[in-house]
This record gives structure tokens, sequence and C-alpha cells, in this order.
């Protein structure tokens, strides 16, 4: 290892590895997100490929000038 490198330990319990909390900040891991696994000779290396977020924030509702009952309309809204 080089004098970089960030180690951390997690346990492993059933099918699922732990992740060191300061390791998930410092790469940005959320909830979701996939880690994809290599073995390279004698090393596992591990990649973060994270889950696209955040896919309706320039979403802007169309307008109506009609007044809406959502709970009673929600299925037939725009069907008009």
């Amino acid at each position: 290892m080089s004098d970089g490198d960030r180690v951390g330990e997690g346990k492993v319990s059933g099918n699922q590895a732990s992740i060191p909390a300061h390791i998930r900040r410092e790469l940005g891991i959320e909830d979701g997100d996939t880690l994809r696994w290599r073995v390279v000779g004698d090393e596992l290396r591990v990649s973060v490929v994270p889950t696209e977020r955040r896919a309706f924030d320039d979403f802007e509702p169309g307008a109506s000038d009609d007044p809406v009952d959502a709970v009673e309309e929600h299925d037939a809204f725009g069907t008009d």
C-alpha cells in the first residue's frame, strides 16, 4: 500500500458487507448505490456505481385553469 491509501475495516454478516462510515462519506456512497466487485490476482477491488438521483429536479407540472380534487380525480386527471 502507498502512503495515500485510505484504510478501513468492515464486517461480513451473511451475504452483506459493511463499509466504514468515513469511506462512505469520502466517496459519497449512499443507499441504493451499486458496488461493483472485481478480483484481480489476489486482490479484491470495489468501485462505486452511483444510483441516478433527483430525476425530477427540473420537472415543472403543467398549468391547469380547472380546480382538481386530486384525491377523487388523480387517475383521470389530464384524460379529457
